[in-house]
């Protein structure tokens, strides 16, 4: 089954990537989406938590484990296979959504030959769902692995800084240059207060991206953070889930 959408975030570090995706997250579910694959690809992977998913192996631990015995494996074996079925080990599999964390990569050398195979086995996976979520490191190193090319809605967070759109514009800029087929780019405003927020819509005007929304900032979302609750137990009148709600349901056509 082709997957239907492909909806992925990236930015800056720090300016509240992950907790985004996770409220996205939490409209869909509400939105009778059950066929959901969320993949966790930054190295500093915060997304179990937010989530509060238990996870003890990531995509990073398996695949150092594999390049150690990768070229000791006896002829007959096929790599890929053996490579996917590890992969397929670390997936957490929920009721309403599974997950996958990507981690990091440790072990000296080079990764090329471990990297094609890990780009055609995770666009196998994408295809057994409906959607899939990605959480993007903020250099695009995900896509330029190649985990997926196609991307339907990519979302660019910044906070009220220069630097948050500046990263945002740059991050526009690398897609095009990898020929990467992301249908929609948009940026959203994240913990702007009202009186900021004029100057970052005309900053993201400068660099020519569509500005869609501002996340207010947000005490209980923060507090919910501070305490290591899941986003997706934040009440359904909060704010900052109002905003992204309201933010999914209009790009995504829910």
């Amino acid at each position: 089954m082709q997957v239907a959408k492909i909806v992925a975030v990236s930015g800056k570090g720090g300016v509240g990537k992950t907790s985004f995706l996770a409220l996205a997250l939490k409209t869909l579910l509400k939105s009778n989406n059950r066929d959901i694959l969320v993949i966790d690809g930054d190295a500093d992977s915060n997304m179990p938590e937010v989530l509060g998913v238990n996870v003890k192996k990531t995509v990073g631990t398996v695949v150092n484990d594999f390049k150690e015995k990768m070229n000791k494996m006896a002829p007959g074996v096929n790599k890929g296979e053996y490579l996917e079925s590890l992969i397929f080990s670390v997936l957490q599999e929920g009721e309403s959504f599974d997950l996958l964390v990507m981690g990091a990569t440790e072990r000296e050398g080079c990764y090329c030959s471990v990297n094609n195979l890990l780009t055609k086995i995770m666009d196998t996976l994408t295809k057994n769902y409906s959607l899939a979520l990605l959480d993007l490191p903020a250099g695009l190193e995900h896509v330029s692995r190649r985990t997926s090319k196609n991307i339907n809605y990519m979302f660019l967070i910044s906070d009220a800084s220069r630097m948050g759109i500046q990263t945002a514009a740059r991050i526009r800029d690398l897609a095009k240059a990898l020929k990467s087929n992301f249908e929609h780019i948009y940026l959203v405003g994240n913990r702007i207060t009202p009186d900021l927020e004029p100057m970052v819509k005309e900053q993201a005007q400068k660099y020519d991206l569509e500005y869609i929304g501002t996340i207010p900032p947000d005490d209980e979302l923060a507090q919910y953070n501070l305490e290591g609750k899941s986003l997706l137990k934040l009440p359904d009148n909060n704010p900052a889930y109002q905003t992204v709600s309201k933010i999914i349901k209009s790009k995504l056509a829910l």
